[in-house]
């Protein structure tokens, strides 16, 4: 369909009169649209590159907006040298939002060059009604602007920005609508983060997510089940099963389901061979999950629980909604039920009014547990959080002194526990090649460690048995039982 310039209205007008009114066919109507204007204006296929920030929620939005993109008549670009560049934003951490902007410096640069580029803004960052304006303000070149809630319009704000010529800004403060079946752009052909839920009631004092990613929303069991079949079908082995809470699952839905019951329906697809989700709040973490989890052959005997504190009074300032011995004793039933499972967790330090007394609780309950691996994080303020206002900020010097040795316990500890199969047979879903020896790849036990073995290109995506010969501390070196 060839589109003149002195067209371009009357062309707009008919497009939008006869676009579908339900999703997702609207937005592949769309893609068609743009795949036409594309194939005119570029002579063919442009490119596009996504850079990712934040979560693995985040990572999936990427993988749909890739999806979206492709149906759309584009090709992927290892750069942002790029026809279209879209930067999907993190907003937890402010220095985030400042890694964005110097990204937007860069881009500016190339556009200045390229006039025709595109440049586009999604996720977190842009559900801040500040950011948006800044943006809009002082960062004229950027074409489109949305946020976290209606990333599945991709196609159709490409469209308008197209057919306008305007900055396209379409960012919803909240929502109801879960829109799934898009195409997708998967990393690997072999594993897949499958959102169940979207959004988060918790509101811990030092969190934006719930700010940005609006409250809690389930989808369908029916349409996650699915949705997982059709990835079985198309060889994935191994599903992440997603959600800033998955434990809180189906409590929202017009026939409330338990996370648990979720599983054991998950559990029943063939050719699913591994089950994974993240994140756990700890508050919400059932013994029927657990007891799900214990009887489970395809659910991984990894599980992250942040823990943030070890202190109760901390806990409390933090809005966690447990204590320090609610934890533990949650700890002591997990492990009663499943002696083998390896445990990660979240801890921040320096939150305020955070005492050395409330650090050695901390401690504490790392020396107790003996989790796997931490990622431990200095406590920094985020504006729009309650935290952020509270008083008896802690100095910076005991702070990092406090992160220093909490990071030596944490590694010292998991050197001594991810020994603990060294010498034994496990099963491994092989992942990539490894960048580093020649002849070798990597992939990962139910456990979520790491080994690696001689081997090539051809296992990747393949479970097989390896023997464990060396621990390296955080990985393990082994062969290829035939």
């Amino acid at each position: 369909m060839t589109i003149k310039t002195d067209d371009t209205n009357y062309y707009r007008e008919k497009i939008l009169r006869e676009a579908p009114e339900t999703e997702p066919e609207r937005q592949l109507y769309f893609c068609e649209r743009v795949r036409e204007i594309v194939k005119e204006r570029y002579g063919g296929e442009a490119t596009f590159h996504i850079e990712t920030y934040g979560c693995q929620m985040n990572a999936k939005d990427s993988e749909k907006l890739a999806g979206l993109l492709l149906q759309a008549g584009f090709r992927e670009a290892e750069t942002e040298n790029a026809d279209f560049v879209l930067y999907n934003t993190c907003t937890v951490r402010e220095n985030a939002n400042q890694k964005v902007y110097g990204h937007l410096g860069y881009v500016h640069s190339l556009k200045n060059k390229r006039p025709s580029m595109l440049v586009g803004i999604c996720g977190c960052m842009m559900q801040e009604a500040e950011e948006v304006e800044k943006i809009k303000k002082s960062y004229r070149f950027v074409d489109i602007i949305f946020g976290t809630h209606n990333i599945f319009k991709l196609a159709e704000l490409l469209f308008d920005r197209l057919t306008t010529g305007h900055m396209e800004v379409d960012v919803w403060e909240g929502t109801t609508e879960v829109v799934e079946d898009l195409p997708a752009e998967r990393k690997y052909p072999f594993k897949s983060g499958v959102n169940i839920m979207f959004g988060c009631n918790n509101f811990c004092s030092y969190c934006i997510v719930p700010y940005v990613r609006g409250r809690e929303r389930s989808r369908e069991p029916e349409d996650i089940v699915a949705e997982i079949r059709k990835l079985a079908a198309d060889g994935v082995v191994e599903v992440m099963l997603l959600g800033q809470n998955v434990n809180s699952y189906g409590k929202t839905l017009d026939s409330p389901i338990s996370f648990a019951e979720l599983l054991r329906r998950v559990e029943k697809i063939d050719g699913i061979e591994r089950i994974r989700f993240m994140t756990s709040h700890p508050k919400d973490l059932s013994d029927e999950l657990i007891q799900v989890m214990k009887e489970s052959k395809k659910i991984c005997r990894h599980l992250h629980l942040p823990v943030q504190s070890g202190s109760t009074e901390i806990l409390k300032k933090m809005n966690r909604r447990y204590t320090k011995e609610q934890y533990l004793d949650l700890v002591d039933r997990i492990r009663a039920a499943m002696p083998d499972i390896s445990l990660t967790t979240d801890i921040i330090v320096g939150f305020p009014g955070e005492t050395e007394e409330d650090f050695e609780d901390t401690l504490d309950v790392v020396r107790k547990v003996r989790y796997d691996s931490a990622f431990t994080f200095i406590y920094s303020k985020r504006s729009g959080t309650p935290a952020a206002a509270m008083e008896n900020q802690v100095p910076e010097a005991a702070v990092k002194e406090r992160f220093d040795r909490l990071l030596k316990e944490v590694q010292q500890i998991s050197s001594e526990v991810c020994c603990r199969d060294l010498h034994t047979v496990q099963p491994v879903l092989v992942e990539e090649k490894n960048s580093h020896m020649d002849g070798y790849v990597t992939g990962r036990m139910g456990n979520n460690t790491l080994v690696h073995f001689p081997g090539d290109e051809s296992l990747i995506g393949a479970i097989v048995d390896v023997y464990l010969e060396e621990s390296k501390g955080f990985y393990y070196m082994g062969r290829q039982e035939v």
